[in-house]
Order: C-alpha cells, then sequence, then structure tokens
C-alpha cells in the first residue's frame, strides 16, 4: 500500500459533531479533501448547512448539514438514521461537540450546568459511539475519535465539570475499544489551546504569557489539528486502538 493510499478517505462517510466552526470544521474541510463524505452536525442547523454547501463547492465532495444537539438522548439514533438514509453506513465517527460554560466559583455552579456539560461532553458522545460502534462492528469495521482535551489531566477551577467529562471520554475510549474491537477501532484526541473562534473573548496579554511556557510556545491554529485526524480517520492508523494522543503543543 502506498503512503498516499494510506490516507485515502474516498468513498467513507465521516461525521463531525460540533462540525460547524472550530476545530470540527478544520477536520470537515479535510475529509473532504481526502475524498470522504462528510457530515456536518451540530446545534445550529444553519450553520451546518452553510459549511457542508461550502465544503461541497470547494472539494466536489458529498456533504451533509444537520442539526444535532448531542446532550438529546433520544434524538441520536433518529441522527445516525438519517444520515444512514442519504449517504449510507458511517464509516467514522468524530466525537467532536463541547462545550464549557462560564461560573465565577466552584460554588456557583449549579446542578442544571454541570448536567448539561456531562450531557454534551461525556453522555452523548458516548451514546452515539455505541449507536455507530454497533453498527460499524457489525459490517465488520470503522473508526471512532473522541475529542477530548488537557483539562482531563491538568484540570483547572474554572473547567472542573468539563473536565471531569473529558476525563470520563478519556476513559471511555479505551474501554469502547475492547467493546467493538478487532473490528472497529477507537481514539482519541486529546486536545490542548487551540486559537478558535471562542479564544477571541480571552485576555490576549495573559495568553501569551501563559502559552510562553508551551513547548512550542504559542497556541495551535485550528488546521493544526488535522493531521491526527487524518490520521485516526484513515488505514495510516490500522494499528492504532485505545490510544489517547495529546496533541498540545508541549503544554505543561
Amino acid at each position: 500500500m502506498s503512503t498516499e493510499s494510506l490516507f485515502d478517505l474516498t468513498g467513507r462517510v465521516i461525521v463531525v459533531t460540533g462540525g460547524s466552526r472550530g476545530l470540527g470544521r478544520a477536520m470537515v474541510q479535510a475529509f473532504a479533501e481526502a475524498g470522504a463524505s462528510v457530515v456536518v452536525a451540530s446545534r445550529d442547523a444553519a450553520s451546518c448547512v452553510d459549511v457542508a454547501r461550502d465544503v461541497a463547492d470547494a472539494t466536489g465532495a458529498r456533504t451533509l448539514g444537520l442539526g444535532l444537539h448531542v446532550g438529546d438522548w433520544d434524538a441520536l439514533e433518529p441522527f445516525v438514521d438519517e444520515v444512514e438514509r442519504e449517504l449510507g453506513p458511517v464509516d467514522v465517527l468524530v466525537n467532536n461537540a463541547g462545550m464549557s460554560p462560564v461560573y465565577d466559583s466552584a460554588g456557583d455552579i449549579t446542578e442544571a450546568l454541570f448536567d448539561k456539560v456531562v450531557d454534551v461532553n461525556l453522555k452523548g458522545p458516548f451514546r452515539l459511539a455505541v449507536l455507530v460502534g454497533g453498527r460499524m462492528a457489525a459490517r465488520s469495521g470503522g473508526s471512532i475519535i473522541n475529542i477530548t482535551s488537557m483539562g482531563a489531566v491538568r484540570p483547572r477551577p474554572h473547567i472542573l465539570p468539563y473536565a471531569a467529562a473529558k476525563a470520563g471520554l478519556n476513559a471511555l475510549t479505551t474501554g469502547l475499544a475492547h467493546t467493538y474491537g478487532p473490528a472497529v477501532r477507537v481514539n482519541a484526541i486529546m486536545a490542548g489551546t487551540f486559537l478558535t473562534d471562542i479564544s477571541k473573548a480571552w485576555d490576549a496579554e495573559v495568553f501569551a504569557e501563559r502559552s510562553r511556557t508551551f513547548a512550542l510556545g504559542r497556541g495551535g491554529a485550528p488546521e493544526e489539528i488535522v493531521g491526527t485526524a487524518l490520521y485516526l480517520a484513515s488505514d495510516a492508523s490500522s494499528y492504532t486502538t485505545g490510544a489517547v494522543i495529546a496533541v498540545d503543543g508541549g503544554q505543561p
């Protein structure tokens, strides 16, 4: 097998949750350029449709934009069914959707906030992985990629529910690899600090000071998640499963 063919995704159907912006948007573009048919899913259905159209126009790939609230357990099976009706069975699932609402102190975290964070970052990805993973295993092939966070192993006071949920997703990655192996590979990308649209609200001076402690001395561009995502989605990672890969610029 040639090096080029290792990363060829022609004919594969890939679902990216949280795919309309940030890291998800960068991955959608890369997968389409590699030949895949791509489903863009997020709560903002209109944005998903727009991104799907733009990617299709730019790459010629088949795309589909669908609204989806990952935290809504009952919405996930109908979503998978619709994807299969429109594009065919899912070959790669990227659980990228996430959220981390701001709070003033740990004492201000309400049950509603905690539950919302866990629903989107842990419960929904688990349910979607089980729905898709079971179907992949029945067809003897597939890849699931969970996007987690360095917060899972380096939790900070301002992201406690988020960090706990992402740590849970790291654990599920290993467990699901054994649940659906050997047919299905399940891996995680543990993302560091990326300069997406969310970063525009940060204090630039504070972040500049903090990023000097990174081995690379800076935050990441969304496109810098793409290499690892392509590796895990493609045959290049045929002997990689249950792995949690840090992509964080050497964050201490």
